[in-house]
């Protein structure tokens, strides 16, 4: 079910939400439940059975795994491991290891007949397999008691506002608010005006990102992707920079109808992105972006690595562990392998050319001149990362090189662009052009308003802006049957 659905919009956020208001606070789990199991359903309903095997094994892990100590614990946290990465290996990665390997073997002259299996990769599966891996890792590291009831604890995997594309939750935040006996708390919250308004405003802003801004996007996005061999550098340099705020807003987008319809529940989902392209290098980038990814390959697997703290060439090497492993998360293609290679080489060259930018700053006066430096660090912080989205949208390792290829080998010529509008309806492409423009300037305002580090207009004014947002949806929104890019994953 996609929240930018009729049927979710029309039918099913509105019944679960009152449902969750109208029944006694100690059923509530329940609601919230069954509700999740018919989202999820909505998509595969048989991938239903993979979520309870999980749940059914780390519910079990946590418990033994509380009531054990020493090399015991350490065994059941391997079990719960190993069960969980061998499901996501083989739904997301047997067809993509089995091609690889296919390749290598007949590039050497033999011949290999194990055929792919035609998997289908069940929807969101790399999101609740690393939330219901931090439950058994927290249990295991005594930050967390292991939930005792099923019912719970499989609320806490399968909360539906963020099950599917994250946040990914840690225990200490969502498993907590489930349990909270607090009055007013989490699932004992009760309706409170002031924050279902905030969270009707996060969702508004989140569907806006989503059908005005990433949906008109991608139209002009998938024209050059879809046949790089017909474009030039400006098209091609066009539809990448277009890719960065597709993938923005689309997957933010996602993020605040998933915050504010939890929010609305009482619920406080952990912020997942805080405006990544105002970022002045990739390390505050990844600060800033998949928030709850980026901080649990830190925890769970950085830190573990032996993070910073070692000889130099392991603190890179653990780096780019992290990265290429970040890649692979995102999708079972080289594409996704390499798109994290580049995010590690940045910041290893980061590192070792530190000394000398820190020189070149001083002899430009950029060090008396704060603003400017970091305006242009800003400015080549976006030129990195938006080469990098090149290979994560390609439709393969082929085309990835031919856009690479074309964007630096063909002239910049304005017949470039034209054959662009005639391929894209001109008023689709200017109007896309315009909207974007609009979101850069306004994305920081209503970023800051909905995280509630500036107070959201309330009254006339409030109501004027949301209703401008509002209209802008039904105006310029690009209604097709198009899913959220992370759902893939």
């Amino acid at each position: 079910m996609l929240f930018n659905s009729f049927q979710f919009l029309c039918i099913f956020f509105p019944l679960v939400t009152t449902l969750y208001f109208v029944v006694p606070h100690r059923w509530r789990w329940a609601v919230l439940l069954g509700a999740s199991c018919w989202f999820y359903m909505a998509f595969v309903p048989v991938y239903i059975l993979i979520l309870a095997f999980t749940i059914g094994v780390d519910y079990i892990a946590g418990i033994w795994i509380e009531r054990n100590e020493g090399r015991k614990r350490k065994l059941l946290l391997t079990v719960s491991i190993v069960a969980n990465l061998s499901v996501l290996a083989f739904f997301k990665y047997f067809n993509f290891l089995n091609e690889s390997i296919a390749v290598l073997v007949r590039s050497l002259g033999f011949n290999y007949g194990v055929p792919d299996l035609g998997i289908i990769l069940p929807i969101g599966l790399s999101f609740h397999i690393f939330q219901s891996l931090s439950y058994t890792i927290e249990v295991y590291r005594k930050h967390q008691k292991a939930e005792h009831r099923l019912g719970i604890f499989a609320l806490y995997v399968m909360f539906y506002p963020q099950l599917v594309a994250g946040p990914i939750e840690r225990p200490g935040n969502l498993l907590n608010q489930i349990n909270s006996t607090e009055p007013g708390k989490g699932i004992r919250s009760f309706f409170d005006q002031e924050r279902v308004v905030a969270g009707l405003q996060q969702m508004l802003w989140g569907f806006f990102k989503k059908v005005v801004i990433a949906d008109r996007c991608a139209v002009v996005v998938d024209q050059v992707y879809n046949d790089p061999s017909q474009y030039g550098a400006l098209s091609i340099a066009l539809a990448s920079y277009l890719f960065a705020v597709q993938i923005y807003c689309d997957f933010s987008g996602y993020t605040d109808i998933a915050l504010g319809a939890a929010r609305i529940m009482g619920f406080k989902l952990m912020v997942n992105f805080r405006t990544p392209y105002r970022s002045a290098n990739i390390s505050e980038f990844w600060s800033r972006w998949h928030i709850s990814l980026s901080s649990w390959f830190r925890d769970y697997l950085y830190i573990p690595l032996g993070g910073n703290r070692v000889v130099k060439w392991r603190w890179y090497y653990n780096l780019m562990i992290v990265f290429l492993v970040s890649g692979l998360w995102h999708g079972a293609d080289w594409t996704y392998v390499i798109w994290g290679g580049l995010h590690g080489t940045y910041l290893i060259l980061a590192i070792v050319f530190a000394p000398l930018t820190v020189r070149f700053s001083g002899l430009l006066g950029l060090e008396r001149r704060p603003k400017l430096k970091r305006a242009l660090n800003v400015f080549i912080t976006i030129q990195l990362v938006s080469f990098a989205w090149i290979f994560f949208r390609a439709n393969s390792i082929h085309d990835a090189g031919m856009l690479v290829h074309r964007l630096f080998d063909t002239p910049l010529a304005i017949g470039d662009l034209v054959r662009l509008y005639n391929d894209v309806p001109r008023s689709m492409l200017d109007t896309t052009l315009a909207l974007v423009g609009l979101f850069i300037l306004i994305d920081p305002i209503y970023d800051a308003w909905i995280k509630q580090e500036r107070p959201i207009p309330t009254g006339i004014r409030g109501v004027a802006l949301f209703a401008a947002l509002f209209s802008g949806i039904l105006l310029f929104g690009y209604f097709g049957s198009t899913s959220f890019i992370y759902f893939q994953f």
